[in-house]
Protein backbone atom coordinates (compact mmCIF):
# COMPACT_ATOMS: atom_id res chain seq x y z
CA UNK A 1 0.00 0.00 0.00
CA UNK A 2 1.50 3.18 -1.12
CA UNK A 3 1.85 6.29 1.35
CA UNK A 4 3.10 9.47 1.58
CA UNK A 5 3.57 12.06 4.20
CA UNK A 6 1.55 15.30 4.63
CA UNK A 7 3.12 18.70 5.74
CA UNK A 8 1.25 21.32 7.60
CA UNK A 9 2.88 24.29 6.88
CA UNK A 10 2.63 28.11 8.33
CA UNK A 11 1.22 29.25 5.10
CA UNK A 12 -2.29 30.56 5.11
CA UNK A 13 -5.09 30.94 2.77
CA UNK A 14 -8.42 32.56 2.31
CA UNK A 15 -10.95 32.94 -0.58
CA UNK A 16 -8.59 30.27 -2.18
CA UNK A 17 -5.60 32.77 -2.25
CA UNK A 18 -2.60 32.07 -0.65
CA UNK A 19 -1.85 35.00 1.70
CA UNK A 20 2.41 36.11 1.52
CA UNK A 21 2.65 35.79 5.07
CA UNK A 22 3.64 32.70 7.68
CA UNK A 23 1.51 32.22 10.85
CA UNK A 24 3.69 30.65 13.78
CA UNK A 25 2.95 27.65 15.08
CA UNK A 26 -0.10 27.33 12.53
CA UNK A 27 1.16 24.16 10.80
CA UNK A 28 2.10 22.48 14.42
CA UNK A 29 -0.92 23.00 15.87
CA UNK A 30 -3.11 21.71 13.34
CA UNK A 31 -1.20 18.85 12.48
CA UNK A 32 -1.17 17.64 16.15
CA UNK A 33 -5.46 18.16 16.41
CA UNK A 34 -5.69 16.71 13.04
CA UNK A 35 -4.03 13.62 14.88
CA UNK A 36 -5.97 13.75 17.82
CA UNK A 37 -9.22 13.26 15.69
CA UNK A 38 -8.05 10.51 13.41
CA UNK A 39 -7.57 9.17 16.96
CA UNK A 40 -11.02 9.69 18.19
CA UNK A 41 -12.37 8.14 14.63
CA UNK A 42 -10.28 5.05 14.89
CA UNK A 43 -11.80 4.10 17.81
CA UNK A 44 -15.69 4.59 16.49
CA UNK A 45 -14.46 2.36 13.80
CA UNK A 46 -14.22 4.83 11.12
CA UNK A 47 -11.43 4.63 8.78
CA UNK A 48 -9.22 7.49 7.60
CA UNK A 49 -5.73 7.86 5.74
CA UNK A 50 -4.00 8.25 8.28
CA UNK A 51 -0.96 6.16 9.34
CA UNK A 52 1.63 7.82 11.63
CA UNK A 53 2.14 11.53 13.67
CA UNK A 54 5.61 12.25 12.49
CA UNK A 55 6.45 15.26 15.17
CA UNK A 56 6.21 18.58 15.04
CA UNK A 57 4.14 19.28 12.03
CA UNK A 58 3.73 15.85 9.49
CA UNK A 59 1.58 13.16 8.90
CA UNK A 60 1.96 9.58 7.21
CA UNK A 61 -1.27 8.92 5.26
CA UNK A 62 -2.30 5.99 2.61
CA UNK A 63 -1.97 7.48 -0.87
CA UNK A 64 -4.92 8.01 -3.11
CA UNK A 65 -4.91 8.64 -6.87
CA UNK A 66 -6.07 12.17 -7.60
CA UNK A 67 -7.56 12.25 -10.71
CA UNK A 68 -9.37 15.90 -12.20
CA UNK A 69 -10.73 14.29 -15.23
CA UNK A 70 -13.99 13.91 -13.99
CA UNK A 71 -14.94 11.29 -17.17
CA UNK A 72 -12.47 8.93 -15.61
CA UNK A 73 -14.63 8.58 -12.27
CA UNK A 74 -17.41 6.23 -12.43
CA UNK A 75 -18.99 3.46 -9.98
CA UNK A 76 -16.15 0.99 -10.93
CA UNK A 77 -13.25 3.32 -10.31
CA UNK A 78 -11.13 2.26 -6.87
CA UNK A 79 -8.39 3.88 -4.56
CA UNK A 80 -8.85 7.58 -5.71
CA UNK A 81 -9.99 11.04 -3.79
CA UNK A 82 -13.36 11.80 -4.24
CA UNK A 83 -13.21 15.13 -6.38
CA UNK A 84 -15.66 16.95 -3.68
CA UNK A 85 -15.63 18.56 -0.02
CA UNK A 86 -18.67 17.66 2.16
CA UNK A 87 -19.55 20.79 3.86
CA UNK A 88 -22.11 20.24 7.48
CA UNK A 89 -23.30 23.21 8.28
CA UNK A 90 -25.19 23.60 12.37
CA UNK A 91 -25.62 27.05 12.88
CA UNK A 92 -26.35 29.92 10.41
CA UNK A 93 -22.90 31.46 9.75
CA UNK A 94 -20.35 32.50 7.07
CA UNK A 95 -21.67 31.92 3.64
CA UNK A 96 -24.93 29.84 4.58
CA UNK A 97 -26.45 33.46 6.16
CA UNK A 98 -24.99 35.10 3.01
CA UNK A 99 -27.39 33.05 0.95
CA UNK A 100 -29.80 33.34 2.89
CA UNK A 101 -29.65 37.61 3.59
CA UNK A 102 -29.54 37.60 -0.89
CA UNK A 103 -32.47 35.00 -0.72
CA UNK A 104 -30.58 32.18 -2.81
CA UNK A 105 -32.00 29.72 0.07
CA UNK A 106 -35.08 29.78 1.88
CA UNK A 107 -35.51 29.52 5.59
CA UNK A 108 -37.46 26.17 4.50
CA UNK A 109 -34.68 24.48 2.76
CA UNK A 110 -33.15 24.25 6.21
CA UNK A 111 -35.67 22.95 7.72
CA UNK A 112 -36.94 26.39 9.72
CA UNK A 113 -40.91 27.18 9.30
CA UNK A 114 -41.64 29.09 5.92
CA UNK A 115 -41.15 33.37 6.39
CA UNK A 116 -39.13 32.74 9.50
CA UNK A 117 -36.72 35.52 10.31
CA UNK A 118 -33.42 33.70 10.51
CA UNK A 119 -30.66 35.02 12.59
CA UNK A 120 -27.31 34.84 12.34
CA UNK A 121 -26.28 32.11 14.79
CA UNK A 122 -29.44 30.61 14.81
CA UNK A 123 -29.21 26.87 16.13
CA UNK A 124 -30.20 24.90 13.01
CA UNK A 125 -33.29 22.15 13.26
CA UNK A 126 -31.32 19.35 11.38
CA UNK A 127 -28.06 19.78 9.93
CA UNK A 128 -27.84 21.21 6.42
CA UNK A 129 -25.58 18.99 4.26
CA UNK A 130 -24.05 20.53 0.88
CA UNK A 131 -21.01 19.70 -1.20
CA UNK A 132 -18.49 21.94 -3.72
CA UNK A 133 -16.18 20.76 -5.65
CA UNK A 134 -12.59 20.32 -4.44
CA UNK A 135 -10.11 19.61 -7.66
CA UNK A 136 -11.51 22.64 -9.75
CA UNK A 137 -9.28 25.99 -9.82
CA UNK A 138 -12.24 27.89 -7.14
CA UNK A 139 -14.75 25.93 -5.30
CA UNK A 140 -18.03 26.24 -6.38
CA UNK A 141 -21.10 24.41 -4.91
CA UNK A 142 -22.98 22.09 -6.39
CA UNK A 143 -26.05 19.81 -6.62
CA UNK A 144 -26.40 16.20 -5.28
CA UNK A 145 -27.37 15.28 -9.34
CA UNK A 146 -24.07 17.19 -10.18
CA UNK A 147 -22.11 15.60 -7.44
CA UNK A 148 -22.50 11.62 -7.80
CA UNK A 149 -22.02 12.66 -11.65
CA UNK A 150 -18.25 14.31 -11.42
CA UNK A 151 -17.33 11.85 -8.77
CA UNK A 152 -18.70 8.29 -9.87
CA UNK A 153 -20.64 7.97 -6.54
CA UNK A 154 -23.69 6.09 -6.09
CA UNK A 155 -26.78 7.68 -4.38
CA UNK A 156 -25.79 4.82 -1.80
CA UNK A 157 -22.52 5.41 -1.27
CA UNK A 158 -23.34 9.15 -0.58
CA UNK A 159 -25.73 8.70 1.70
CA UNK A 160 -23.07 6.70 3.58
CA UNK A 161 -20.56 8.99 3.65
CA UNK A 162 -23.53 11.80 5.08
CA UNK A 163 -24.05 9.25 7.49
CA UNK A 164 -20.30 8.93 8.55
CA UNK A 165 -19.84 12.65 8.80
CA UNK A 166 -23.02 13.25 11.15
CA UNK A 167 -21.89 10.17 13.06
CA UNK A 168 -17.88 12.15 13.36
CA UNK A 169 -20.20 15.52 14.09
CA UNK A 170 -21.98 14.53 17.04
CA UNK A 171 -18.70 12.98 18.57
CA UNK A 172 -17.09 16.30 18.06
CA UNK A 173 -19.42 18.08 19.53
CA UNK A 174 -19.86 16.06 22.35
CA UNK A 175 -15.98 16.60 22.56
CA UNK A 176 -15.46 19.98 22.52
CA UNK A 177 -18.31 21.13 24.57
CA UNK A 178 -16.49 19.58 27.44
CA UNK A 179 -14.14 22.45 26.73
CA UNK A 180 -16.85 25.16 26.32
CA UNK A 181 -16.83 25.23 22.67
CA UNK A 182 -19.05 24.87 20.08
CA UNK A 183 -18.72 23.21 16.66
CA UNK A 184 -20.63 25.66 14.60
CA UNK A 185 -19.96 24.03 11.01
CA UNK A 186 -16.72 22.18 8.62
CA UNK A 187 -16.00 20.26 5.95
CA UNK A 188 -14.16 17.25 5.43
CA UNK A 189 -13.17 14.73 2.16
CA UNK A 190 -13.03 11.39 1.45
CA UNK A 191 -11.30 9.02 -0.67
CA UNK A 192 -12.66 5.51 -1.88
CA UNK A 193 -10.26 2.59 -1.48
CA UNK A 194 -9.46 -0.58 -3.33
CA UNK A 195 -13.31 -2.17 -2.06
CA UNK A 196 -14.78 1.14 -2.67
CA UNK A 197 -15.13 1.85 1.28
CA UNK A 198 -15.13 5.38 1.68
CA UNK A 199 -12.10 6.68 3.81
CA UNK A 200 -11.64 10.14 5.35
CA UNK A 201 -8.87 11.73 4.08
CA UNK A 202 -7.24 15.76 4.36
CA UNK A 203 -7.92 17.03 7.47
CA UNK A 204 -10.51 17.82 9.59
CA UNK A 205 -11.74 19.48 12.73
CA UNK A 206 -9.24 22.43 13.07
CA UNK A 207 -9.18 25.88 12.67
CA UNK A 208 -8.90 25.20 9.52
CA UNK A 209 -11.24 23.12 8.06
CA UNK A 210 -13.65 24.20 10.72
CA UNK A 211 -15.80 26.90 12.99
CA UNK A 212 -15.96 26.92 16.32
CA UNK A 213 -17.48 29.33 18.98
CA UNK A 214 -17.33 29.98 22.64
CA UNK A 215 -20.30 28.72 23.69
CA UNK A 216 -19.98 31.27 27.01
CA UNK A 217 -20.11 34.28 24.68
CA UNK A 218 -22.97 32.50 22.70
CA UNK A 219 -24.65 32.57 25.78
CA UNK A 220 -24.50 36.51 25.73
CA UNK A 221 -25.56 36.68 22.09
CA UNK A 222 -21.45 37.30 20.83
CA UNK A 223 -20.01 35.16 17.70
CA UNK A 224 -16.09 34.50 18.98
CA UNK A 225 -14.90 32.79 15.79
CA UNK A 226 -12.11 30.39 17.00
CA UNK A 227 -10.95 29.63 12.94
CA UNK A 228 -9.47 31.56 10.38
CA UNK A 229 -12.62 33.76 10.45
CA UNK A 230 -10.92 36.27 11.50
CA UNK A 231 -8.24 36.83 8.84
CA UNK A 232 -10.99 36.71 5.86
CA UNK A 233 -12.71 39.70 8.43
CA UNK A 234 -9.51 41.48 7.89
CA UNK A 235 -9.64 41.30 4.47
CA UNK A 236 -13.40 41.87 3.95
CA UNK A 237 -12.80 45.06 6.52
CA UNK A 238 -10.09 46.50 4.18
CA UNK A 239 -11.75 46.14 0.96
CA UNK A 240 -9.25 43.58 -0.11
CA UNK A 241 -11.83 40.83 -0.54
CA UNK A 242 -14.59 43.47 -3.05
CA UNK A 243 -11.22 44.15 -5.20
CA UNK A 244 -10.44 40.02 -5.53
CA UNK A 245 -14.03 39.54 -6.45
CA UNK A 246 -14.41 42.38 -8.74
CA UNK A 247 -11.00 41.06 -10.68
CA UNK A 248 -12.36 37.44 -10.67
CA UNK A 249 -15.45 39.07 -12.40
CA UNK A 250 -13.28 40.63 -14.93
CA UNK A 251 -11.21 37.06 -15.21
CA UNK A 252 -8.03 39.08 -13.63
CA UNK A 253 -5.69 37.94 -10.74
CA UNK A 254 -4.86 39.97 -7.91
CA UNK A 255 -2.57 39.03 -4.63
CA UNK A 256 -4.00 39.57 -1.59
CA UNK A 257 -0.93 42.28 0.38
CA UNK A 258 0.70 40.65 3.39
CA UNK A 259 -1.55 40.86 6.69
CA UNK A 260 -0.23 43.29 9.45
CA UNK A 261 2.10 42.38 12.56
CA UNK A 262 -0.32 42.28 14.92
CA UNK A 263 -3.15 40.20 12.90
CA UNK A 264 -0.19 38.01 12.71
CA UNK A 265 0.42 37.63 16.19
CA UNK A 266 -3.32 37.72 17.41
CA UNK A 267 -3.96 34.88 15.10
CA UNK A 268 -1.07 32.83 15.55
CA UNK A 269 -2.39 33.02 19.60
CA UNK A 270 -5.80 31.81 18.01
CA UNK A 271 -4.25 28.60 16.42
CA UNK A 272 -2.70 27.54 19.89
CA UNK A 273 -5.60 28.21 22.22
CA UNK A 274 -7.88 26.70 19.70
CA UNK A 275 -5.52 23.53 19.74
CA UNK A 276 -5.80 24.01 23.49
CA UNK A 277 -9.53 24.08 23.67
CA UNK A 278 -10.11 21.44 21.02
CA UNK A 279 -7.77 18.70 22.46
CA UNK A 280 -7.37 19.32 26.20
CA UNK A 281 -3.56 19.30 25.65
CA UNK A 282 -1.41 22.32 26.71
CA UNK A 283 0.84 23.55 23.19
CA UNK A 284 4.34 23.57 24.13
CA UNK A 285 6.85 25.49 21.74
Amino acid sequence: EKSLEFVYSDRISVFDTIIPTEIPFKGETLCRTSVFWFQIIREMGIKSHFKEFIPPNRIRVKKFDVISDYSRLNNETTNYLIPLEFIMRHYVAGSLHRKLQKGRIEPEDLGFSAGKEVKYGEELPEPYFEMSTKLEEIDRPISEKEAMEISGLTEDELENIRNIIERIDERMSTEVEKRDLIHVDGKKEFGLDEKRRPILVDSFGTADEDRFWDSDMYAKGEFVELSKERVRKYYIDSGYYDRLMAARDRGEKIDLPPLPENVVKETSQMYIAVFERITGEIFRN
